[in-house]
């Protein structure tokens, strides 16, 4: 979006001060409904004084059309003119040559291709989002495995993606939450502090989508939280013992509803989770009442073995999972 109101248009409608990003600066942030509970969740990325681009998993553009009312702004959804690939990992920074600050972009060219490179990415590694148009995609494609064959880079889906924002301790819309436009039922919906974002909610600034819903939420504790969950190794291979058979694992991260207990009641539920072959442990993404949400807190969470639900035992522990000095270094 554009215009001398963009900066105005974005502040108004998400939770963190967008007026005062600087030029090349990019922040996550959600944005909700008039009840304070999260519509989506994304990056804005301050192009120019006043330029800006907003990405979003749903499409939002009539949402923002209808928050631009009066002011002086064109939005614009490049969504089918833009392309994006991510670099990430280690050796990322060395392959695309840039050097940049976390959360930052800059103009770049990769061979004789223009393009604009952020260090931001859906995993828990140092790493790059390379944009372009679209028709651009597969030159820079080749540059990219060119330059990344040095150093053993290898091509990955959207099975070893999930595997990564898991261990980052990223949500998923529509699998970790439900977005409040979609949601059916009040108790559906979640507010930034019920996901762990309430760090991203600037109640200074005087007026936005939601204000005063999450203001009033602040001044109490939320009901719920999403936290990490690691469940013990010991506690599956006992479960699998029981059965005659060596402790299975899923081969690909899981995004369904699992309920967690405390005892004989239902403390929460996990959504998505799975085995992180990086740090060798079972790890889940979950929403916990209040009560059961502090690290260390002891649980059991519903696993299948052999076509019986069982119990294994698991504890609540900090996000991320995976959160090594070079990702913001």
């Amino acid at each position: 979006m554009r215009g001398k109101d963009a900066a105005r248009l974005l502040d108004q409608v998400a939770t963190r001060s967008i007026q005062t990003l600087k030029v090349g600066q990019v922040a996550y942030t959600p944005w909700c409904d008039a009840a304070g509970k999260v519509l989506d969740d994304g990056t804005v990325a301050r192009l120019d004084e006043t330029t800006f681009r907003m990405t979003a998993a749903e499409p939002n553009l009539r949402w923002l059309q209808d928050n631009a009312q009066g002011l002086e702004v064109e939005i614009e959804d490049v969504s089918d003119a833009l392309a994006a690939l991510s670099l990430q990992g280690p050796a990322s920074r060395a392959i695309v040559g840039v050097d940049l600050q976390y959360f930052r972009l800059t103009e770049a060219k990769l061979g004789d291709i223009p393009v604009t490179i952020s260090r931001t990415g859906y995993t828990g590694d140092l790493g790059y989002e390379i944009w372009m148009q679209h028709d651009r995609a597969l030159a820079v494609w080749d540059e990219l495995i060119e330059a990344g064959a040095p150093y053993g880079m290898v091509p990955a889906g959207m099975l070893a993606l999930d595997v990564a924002r898991i261990e980052a301790g990223l949500m998923l819309i529509d699998v970790d939450y439900v977005p409040a436009r979609k949601a059916l039922i009040e108790s559906q919906t979640s507010s930034p502090y019920e996901l762990d974002l309430g760090w991203a909610v600037n109640l200074q600034k005087d007026r936005f989508v939601g204000r005063e819903a999450l203001a009033a939420e602040a001044r109490r504790t939320p009901e719920w939280q999403f936290v990490g969950i690691e469940i013990e190794w010991e506690s599956l291979e006992r479960l699998y013992a029981e059965v005659g058979l060596a402790t299975r694992l899923p081969a690909a991260a899981w995004r369904t509803s699992v309920p967690i207990y405390a005892g004989t009641e239902q403390a929460g539920y996990a959504t998505s989770g799975g085995w992180s072959p990086l740090l060798k442990k079972y790890i889940a993404l979950a929403h916990l009442r209040a009560p059961w949400a502090a690290p260390g807190t002891q649980l059991d969470i519903e696993i299948t073995v052999e076509h019986r639900r069982q119990r294994a035992a698991a504890r609540v522990v900090k996000k991320p999972f995976f959160d090594p000095e070079r990702k913001r270094a």
